[in-house]
């Protein structure tokens, strides 16, 4: 019998999502909103910043118990890297609410496309893997330089227990390719969408790099990949960063309907709604409040 397939938004608070994946008019966290769309969600704000405990302590209140989070490391970790001892223990004990709820889904570690191949960064992922280990939470890695898809890199994961990100981006050069590779029991994708023009472009606003919808057929590759890799995997989660105007929203809702999952269950103090929209809905009210964002 193969794995789950889980299907999230990598982030979940962005401004420009109010008024078309969220209500302008909603006070307070938008999770509980997002908990009904899907039940994971990769958070990217501990890459900029170690926060208290007390953040997840209060994401645990407004999402459902088999909701799951995906947590990235911080950038002294993967960018800034003379600086990761300086943040191993601030961030284990951020991160300590899910390990005790039993939420954490896995950790994230992104390395920028600068990371090149070489001796001293398989061993700085070596060290990283180890300082990770205590959590018992899946690690996976994320290369952005197609330097690393190779097979020897992914002999080395598998050998120090480390996942692989299977990444979308745009087809430039020495950025990595499409891959469906596992190599350990958790299958990652991570769909930044394809903007070639504004990838390396410097723009005022860093979303704009991710500012991309994808079409049918390059959503069905991906969801036949996540259907292979689960006949290996514990589990495969699917994570859109296509954020720009909550695009990446209408792809991971694309993307469970065509995987056929179901709804996720109501957060708990969500209210009911007497008709509850369907997926179907959803996508096309979305996607009409995107147009008329772009008209505005």
């Amino acid at each position: 019998m193969g794995g789950e397939i889980r299907v999230g938004t990598s982030g979940y608070t962005f401004d420009d999502w109010r008024g078309i994946v969220y209500p302008t008019s909603v006070k307070g966290s938008v999770l509980p909103h997002y908990a009904r769309l899907f039940d994971c969600v990769e958070i990217n704000t501990t890459f900029y910043r170690v926060p208290p405990a007390s953040l997840f302590e209060g994401m645990l209140r407004h999402v459902s118990r088999d909701f799951v989070f995906l947590v990235k490391v911080p950038r002294e970790m993967t960018h800034e890297r003379e600086l990761a001892e300086r943040v191993r223990e601030p961030f284990l004990r951020a991160i300590e609410p899910l390990l005790r709820t039993e939420r954490l889904g896995g950790l994230l570690v992104q390395f920028p496309f600068s990371f090149k191949r070489k001796d001293a960064s398989l061993d700085h992922i070596e060290r990283l893997g180890r300082a990770l280990a205590v959590t018992g939470a899946p690690i996976s890695v994320e290369f952005r330089n197609a330097g690393w898809l190779v097979e020897p890199v992914y002999a080395f994961l598998r050998e120090h227990g480390l996942g692989f990100v299977n990444v979308d981006l745009p087809e430039l050069d020495n950025l990595p390719e499409r891959t469906n590779i596992l190599t350990s029991d958790v299958a990652y994708y991570r769909l930044h969408g394809r903007n070639r023009a504004a990838w390396w472009a410097k723009s005022e606003n860093p979303h704009d790099r991710y500012d991309y919808l994808y079409r049918a057929d390059q959503l069905d590759e991906w969801t036949q990949k996540a259907r292979d890799a689960v006949g290996g995997a514990r589990v495969a989660y699917v994570m859109t960063n296509n954020c720009r105007l909550g695009q990446s929203v209408v792809s991971a809702l694309q993307l469970a309907q065509r995987l056929d999952l179901p709804m996720p269950s109501h957060p708990p103090g969500a209210e009911r709604a007497l008709f509850e929209p369907t997926r179907e809905q959803l996508i096309e009210e979305t996607l009409a409040k995107i147009e008329a964002a772009r008209g505005s």
